[in-house]
């Protein structure tokens, strides 16, 4: 099995790679069957990004801190680990947006799309969903649409549900909604186009971002799942992502 080893900028994950690689060997990311991520959350995040369109199975072990996507950490029989893990399929979100000049800027979300208020001013911003109006005006400091996989994120901080990996549904969360302010969201089917349009933007300016792309003063902002994109995961047997987003919701 040709393994490609890649750690996060810290010792722990650093220390890991070489104990590793010098047990295993390393191949070249180009030619590896898997990808070995060595870090947090975050760095996994990071490496999903970089292999987008390869089709290669992604196993992380948590040399950083939460680890809510990594496997644990053990340097033993690491070909055995992977042969018997379970494989969890991903799909992004597409974001595609506008800015007020005109400019449309298109990224991929692995955990949300989220809009922010740029200034000391709330944004408004009207909300569509397959081109139908279902709020005309959100005052608040932003709104995220998450995955599934990102719902334990972000969305989970701004008070959205969890959701099971296999319930075909996105959550909508405004984050700090003054007005209506008993909004708490939505949950929407996977399939809709979810469209935001800006007010006021000139005075009231809003940044998009999807996951590290961030762009700022936008108009419009339009979401859907990337169904033609697939990102693997590979979970060790009775940990995998599916049971962490159940186990998840019972920790209090």
């Amino acid at each position: 099995m040709k393994l490609a080893i890649l750690a996060a900028q810290n010792e722990a994950a650093r220390e890991a790679q070489e104990t590793l690689a010098a047990r295993y060997g390393a191949a070249a990311p180009e030619t590896a069957e898997v990808v070995v991520a060595l870090g947090g959350d975050g760095f996994m995040l990071e490496t999903l990004h970089r292999f987008l369109g390869r089709g290669t199975p992604v196993y992380g072990m948590n040399r950083g801190s939460v680890g809510f996507l990594m496997n644990d950490y053990a340097a033993e029989d690491l070909p055995a680990r992977i042969a018997a893990a379970q494989a969890t399929t991903l799909h992004p979100l597409r974001m595609r947006a506008i800015t007020n000049g005109g400019t449309p800027v298109e990224a991929l979300a692995i955990n949300e799309v989220s809009l922010l208020r740029e200034s000391r001013q709330a944004a408004k911003i009207r909300i569509l969903v397959d081109g139908r109006v279902r709020l005309a005006e959100l005052i608040c400091d932003g709104i995220l649409v998450s995955t599934p996989a990102g719902s334990t994120a972000y969305n989970l901080s701004a008070h959205g549900p969890i959701v099971p990996l296999g319930a075909s549904l996105l959550p909508l969360t405004p984050i700090s909604a003054f007005r209506p302010r008993r909004w708490r969201g939505a949950l929407l089917p996977a399939d809709v186009e979810v469209v935001f349009e800006i007010l006021e933007r000139d005075k009231r300016p809003v940044a998009a971002v999807a996951d590290y792309t961030e762009v700022r003063d936008v108009s419009r902002v339009e979401v859907r799942e990337a169904r033609d994109v697939e990102l693997t995961l590979l979970f060790d047997p009775d940990h995998g992502l599916s049971e962490r987003i159940i186990a998840e919701q019972f920790t209090v």
